[in-house]
């Protein structure tokens, strides 16, 4: 077995989500899931099949969008994965309802930070093992980080 770790792309002004699912409709599912949720959101969606063709499907409603998924599909080699690019939105729009497509096993991350993601590769194929989102902390937030947080959360209206 030999692990990897491999760069994804993440789309300017964007966020990517990195998931595990285990069906051919998924990437149906799936456009109908965020297009449902936040209609104005652009995103592009690739899924790897794990079984008889082995293609990856590609769904979305940017082709830039969906070019950064596909890439992304296809740098992580690993079946029944599926790779979100978006913008115009965050994925906590949409995550809720992603996690209730009946054949969506695991969300391993969701994020605009640089990622790594940890492949192992076997003489089958290749699996995710976790991933690396962002970069180490650097300490315990002060009173000033605090108020900062808060206000951005009000800044961007995820509280009040």
């Amino acid at each position: 077995m030999e692990l990897k770790a491999i760069r994804l792309e993440i789309p300017g002004n964007g966020n990517i989500i990195l998931g595990q699912s285990h069906f051919i409709k998924t990437v149906e599912d799936l456009y109908e899931a965020i297009a449902g949720t936040v209609p104005q959101m652009k995103f592009g969606i690739a899924f790897s099949e794990a079984s008889g063709a082995c293609k990856i499907r590609v769904e979305g409603n940017d082709e830039e969008l969906r070019q950064v998924a596909i890439r992304n599909a296809t740098a992580v080699g690993a079946g029944h994965t599926f790779h979100i690019a978006l913008r115009d939105g965050y994925p906590i729009n949409i995550l809720g309802r992603i996690k209730s497509v009946p054949e969506v096993c695991n969300i391993f991350c969701a994020t605009a930070n640089p990622v790594e993601v940890i492949v192992a590769e076997t003489a089958q194929g290749r699996g995710v093992v976790g991933v690396i989102d962002g970069s180490r902390p650097q300490g315990v937030e002060s009173e000033e980080d605090v108020r900062w947080r808060h206000d951005l959360l009000r800044k961007i209206g995820y509280k009040r």
